[in-house]
């Protein structure tokens, strides 16, 4: 399919304008282990920008497990009118932290931590990249995240979980989100997991997504198998769809596999699918999604939706409760 008859051409988001991109900006925790660095990326002009948290995932890759990572994504959603801030969390291979640190080594809690700091700190992250200050509206954010990314987005959003440590019902639910775009997240446990999974990372064994009542959009590659993950296919993906309450939104990719075309930085080996098309198909229908998130009223995504519907030979379905 030719760009030019793209389906996501003909609900027309804006032109890009340029962006500004500013890391690391370091916000000190105590009792983390190593300060919090993240990324800012946000169009050079415009005020009262929606906030955009963006969480990595994990990968073979050493940098895109970072706040350098999904370039892809970033650069489209800033230079359409959001600022998107990337943290560096604690399981990012660029800090190679002992292994006996505490919540090693996916600290899925810290994680979602992460972007309750964010959140309580965007006076001081504005101040330190003077052409944003005044510009961030407070108001109006949304949590994205890809794979294990995803799993710290679902739990900001209110999926909880049963913390293995002390059976206790975890619950990181942030208010301040009032949005969310899961891309290829974790589905529910049990059964599903494959026995290393299981026995390896007992948090992914008891997600509970009864509670996620944040409108969230769900992207899901159709073969994206995570055999590594799960035992039940590409349908695993759809869980964050399929077993939380509406309103939601699901993405289906066609043909897609977990880099959903190549999200998570430009030309990385790790692709397994890499698909210029699908990419630009997604970058769109994400903003598209985000945008009418945090707008109440604008109806762009909308529009997109009955876009992709009408091509006669789409890249993907959406389906919506």
């Amino acid at each position: 399919m030719s760009e030019s008859t793209h389906p996501a051409d003909t609900f027309g988001p804006p032109a890009p304008i340029p962006i500004l991109s500013v890391s690391p900006v370091v916000l000190p925790v105590p009792g983390r282990a190593v300060d919090l660095e993240v990324r800012v990326s946000a169009p050079l002009s415009g005020s009262d920008l929606p906030v955009v948290l963006l969480s990595h995932g994990q990968g073979h890759s050493n940098h895109l497990s970072s706040l350098n990572g999904y370039a892809p994504l970033v650069n489209f959603w800033a230079a359409h009118g959001f600022a998107v801030i990337q943290p560096t969390h604690l399981s990012s291979t660029t800090l190679d932290l002992a292994p006996d640190t505490p919540g090693a080594p996916m600290y899925w809690r810290s994680r979602a931590e992460d972007m309750t700091h964010i959140l309580d700190r965007l006076d001081t992250i504005e101040a330190a990249v003077p052409q944003l200050l005044g510009r961030l509206d407070h108001g109006r954010v949304a949590v994205a995240g890809h794979s294990m990314g995803g799993h710290t987005a679902s739990l900001l959003l209110g999926a909880r979980l049963t913390d293995p440590d002390d059976g206790m019902t975890v619950n990181l639910a942030e208010p301040r989100i009032t949005a969310g775009v899961l891309l290829a997240a974790p589905g529910r446990g049990g059964d599903a997991l494959t026995p290393q999974v299981a026995e390896n990372y007992p948090f992914l064994s008891t997600p509970d997504f009864s509670r996620m009542t944040t409108p969230t959009l769900v992207v899901a590659g159709d073969k994206d198998a995570s055999a590594h993950l799960t035992v039940r296919g590409p349908d695993w993906h759809t869980d964050p769809y399929t077993l939380s309450p509406g309103p939601k939104s699901l993405l289906t990719l066609f043909d897609a596999e977990h880099g959903l075309g190549g999200i998570s930085g430009y030309d990385v080996a790790e692709t397994t699918d890499e698909s210029p098309a699908r990419v630009a198909l997604l970058q769109r229908l994400t903003w598209a999604y985000l945008r009418t998130a945090l707008h109440p009223g604008d109806p762009v995504w909308q529009t997109a939706c009955e876009a992709l519907a009408a091509e006669a030979d789409p890249l993907g379905r959406v389906d919506s409760k």
